[in-house]
């Protein structure tokens, strides 16, 4: 079933929106790829053909013994329960999933020698109300939902947890977006917008949609993680663009894309939610020379193309 010359890795979430990606990439660089995911949330169609699929919640005790049987030379963890409001409302599933879930996988990647652990997790969460913008990853951290707080001990469960011989790679990324990105209640607000444009449906805005999010391309995102596996050493790097850019403008952008003529509708700000987010990007520029090359403007468009294309091959 699993090559033996080909190195090994693993993607926890590989079904889901960036573990998928990150899958993508991780296979053309020549990895036998084992992606882990009980496709709660993801979808066995992002799974990518050449990749095998284990259907495990990640918080079952059975992923370390098959983690610990595949042995992977690299991990990259993205498996996680991801929305702020579902945090808020079941903090004890949020946890499960996002700290119990990283636990096993640790433990998994102790037992099978693997030499790079990748921990996909979240800057703005993380971060809180910022003290100051753009966020650096020196930044204090002050979780304000359930959701950062679980990232954050998940990441303090890795730095514990693993042994020096482990590299581990800590990627925190601002606000996601692009194609294969759910447009439910657990999805990023790109994704919702958008859907809701192509079928002619209201828009809502939760508050008065000046609040400032710091949009990054899926794609630009797969390269920062999969340029953090060969790390030579450990290290902790926000993943983002440094831009913020507000709700509002998000959705006019939107609207003129897809052809959308109505006005949002503004409902209650939500509990958990961070008024401005925004990160810096300078390690990132100078430990991986890496930079976002998708534009706004540009990723919106791919991500709203994506839709009639998903349409059509479902």
């Amino acid at each position: 079933m699993f090559s033996t010359t080909q190195p090994r890795a693993v993607v926890t979430g590989g079904a889901g929106f960036i573990g998928s990606h990150i899958a993508d990439r991780l296979i053309e660089l020549g990895y036998d790829v084992l992606v882990v995911d009980d496709l709660s949330t993801g979808s066995r169609a992002n799974v990518p053909q050449a990749a095998h699929l284990e259907d495990l919640d990640v918080a079952d005790p059975a992923v370390e013994r098959l983690l610990g049987q595949w042995r992977p030379a690299v991990i990259v963890h993205c498996a996680a329960q991801v929305s702020v409001a579902s945090s808020v409302l079941d903090p004890a599933r949020d946890a499960r999933s996002n700290v119990l879930g990283t636990i096993g996988t640790v433990r998994a990647a102790v037992a099978g020698e693997c030499q790079s652990f990748v921990y996909v997790t979240t800057g703005g969460a993380l971060y809180g109300q910022p003290r100051y913008v753009p966020c650096d990853e020196e930044h204090p951290i002050e979780p304000i939902s359930p959701y950062g707080l679980s990232k954050w001990t998940g990441e303090r469960y890795l730095d514990l947890l693993a042994p020096e011989t482990t590299r581990r790679v800590v990627r925190r990324l601002a606000n996601v977006y692009g194609p294969r990105q759910r447009s439910d209640g657990e999805g990023g607000v790109v994704a919702i917008f958008a859907e809701r444009m192509r079928r002619g449906q209201p828009v809502e805005i939760h508050g008065d949609g000046l609040q400032t999010r710091d949009f990054v391309y899926v794609s630009d995102v797969a390269d920062a993680v999969v340029a953090a596996v060969n790390a030579s050493r450990s290290t902790t790097v926000n993943i983002a663009t440094g831009r913020a850019v507000s709700v509002l403008d998000l959705f006019a952008a939107l609207a003129s894309i897809a052809g959308y003529s109505e006005r949002p509708a503004f409902v209650a700000a939500r509990a958990g939610d961070v008024r401005h987010s925004r990160l810096a990007i300078d390690r990132a520029a100078h430990e991986l020379g890496w930079a976002p090359r998708t534009r706004l403007e540009a990723g919106l468009a791919e991500t709203y193309a994506s839709l009639s294309l998903r349409e059509r091959t479902q």
